[in-house]
């Protein structure tokens, strides 16, 4: 699976940004795609998730509410749309695809590059 982010960017606080992650090579719709975040000196840490098949999706307590995963089948895109950003947001975003339904980045099977989102104040 290769997976492509774009979107990020530089955002006051409470407003919104979307990232976007082109998908090719998927050979089974079981994948659960997802989207991790990460800031220098802590571990990479999972935002939101979506099964490809049916669109079941998972997110962290810390941004439910705000943001919202969804996957386009027809264009093989993955998007992550975030409002109400806040400072803690600002990190490094990865999205990323695994086998199973899965929060963990070690267990993610393939990673796109990262899109810097920087909230200011």
């Amino acid at each position: 699976v290769q997976l492509q982010a774009s979107g990020g960017g530089l955002v006051q606080a409470g407003g919104s940004l979307r990232l976007s992650c082109a998908v090719s090579g998927l050979t089974t719709s079981d994948n659960f795609m997802s989207w991790f975040r990460q800031t220098p000196g802590k571990e990479r840490e999972f935002v939101a998730g979506i099964r490809w098949r049916e669109g079941t999706r998972r997110y962290a307590d810390s941004v439910k509410g705000r943001f919202t995963i969804s996957r386009d089948a027809a264009k093989n895109t993955v998007d992550l749309q975030m409002n109400s950003l806040i400072l803690e947001d600002t990190a490094i975003y990865y999205c990323a695809s695994s086998y199973g339904v899965t929060t963990r980045a070690v267990e993610a099977g393939s990673w796109g590059q990262g899109t810097q989102v920087t909230v200011s104040s």
